[in-house]
């Protein structure tokens, strides 16, 4: 199973520098996990820059892997590993629904980089 974090989706909507290498992860769509937090920062960030038509066709795109809501396991999850990790909210919402479906975490974030289960790529 693959989290792409919302980083990695606006690269890979973008065709950036890193965009091949979260390709793998997003191709696969039946080992596709899409935590609903990435979801809406991915659509907020793509309404503000481009609009209403891309933003909406980006949310599309990231339905086609299984959405997963935050819920209480996952939040009380994502609290204790936002404290022990010093993670902002978001992404702790992230590593936890990653770590609660067993998948592996792509990214560019560098503070993800280093932790169990994530595949890490610096940011060009």
């Amino acid at each position: 199973m693959n989290v792409v974090d919302s980083s990695g989706w606006l690269e890979y909507f973008a065709d950036g520098p890193n965009a091949g290498f979260f390709a793998p992860a997003i191709s696969q769509v039946d080992q596709l996990i899409v935590p609903s937090i990435c979801l809406l920062e991915v659509c907020r960030r793509v309404l503000i820059q481009r609009g209403i038509e891309d933003a909406m066709q980006a949310a599309a795109l990231m339905q086609v892997g299984r959405v997963v809501d935050l819920d209480t396991g996952l939040a009380l999850l994502a609290a204790q590993i936002g404290v022990a990790l010093k993670l902002a909210l978001a992404d702790s919402v992230v590593l936890a629904t990653a770590r609660a479906h067993n998948a592996v975490l792509w990214t560019q974030d560098q503070h993800f980089d280093g932790l169990d289960g994530v595949r890490y790529m610096a940011k060009k």
